[in-house]
């Protein structure tokens, strides 16, 4: 049996989204009517509402088109990444860094979508927002049962404070158009959130494991070794 073909959209809806998201990239959702993105995109208005509701319905099915190529690319990303602390550093960081680059995604998701109710009802909610919530989760049990993260902690709790601290660092620059400097920021924010779900026992393993790799090194390393056997030499 052949497998089914994806689905493709009609070019009218491609050219109605792709025209929402240039229109977004240049003012804000509430000042864009729905006659102008029928000019920008080519269409007649109706043709809007064949394939949306309204124009809300639209903004939902830009930010679910971005938002599932914002998964993907991230799943590529933490695939062959060992430990849990290590895969939700990559979240941090890879999260600021589409945050920054994808403008539009954000300002969708942090200013026009996150006020309205009926957002919660949308797909980009039900589906990408739960499936991101849930890869976290998932990471972060992963951390409690290998010994990494404090089992004391609630895991929706720190999945709360990294998701949070994430789109906090992000505001600013959304609304005033600023640059997000993601690497620098996502080190402040791994040393400060890792600081206080690390357990215990992992942050002791893990000095011990430091001490005996530098000593182990400068006692495995025979060029040191005769370096000082000829400076004795020498003196003598």
């Amino acid at each position: 049996m052949r497998p089914p073909k994806n689905k493709v959209s009609p070019p009218g809806r491609i050219k109605i989204v792709r025209a929402l998201k240039q229109l977004l990239a240049q003012k804000d959702f509430n000042s864009i009517t729905t006659a102008e993105i029928a000019k920008t995109a080519g269409v007649t208005e109706g043709l809007i509402y064949k394939y949306f509701n309204d124009k809300r319905d639209l903004l939902y099915k830009v930010l679910l088109e971005l938002f599932e190529m914002f998964l993907q690319k991230m799943k590529k990303d933490l695939s062959g990444i060992e430990g849990a602390l290590n895969k939700l550093r990559k979240i941090i960081q890879f999260s600021l860094y589409w945050y920054d680059r994808q403008r539009v995604f954000t300002r969708i998701l942090l200013i026009e979508a996150r006020n309205s109710p009926d957002f919660y009802k949308s797909d980009a909610y039900q589906k990408c927002v739960r499936e991101y919530s849930k890869i976290i989760i998932d990471i972060i049990n992963e951390g409690i049962e290998n010994g990494e993260i404090q089992k004391n902690i609630k895991p929706s709790v720190i999945r709360q404070v990294i998701q949070g601290s994430i789109e906090h660092a992000c505001l600013p620059a959304i609304i005033f158009d600023r640059k997000i400097s993601p690497k620098s920021i996502a080190d402040d924010l791994c040393s400060t959130i890792f600081m206080g779900i690390k357990d215990d026992q992992f942050i002791k393993s893990q000095s011990s494991d430091g001490k005996e790799k530098s000593s182990s090194s400068r006692r495995a390393n025979p060029e040191e070794r005769v370096v000082v056997n000829l400076r004795r030499n020498d003196k003598g």
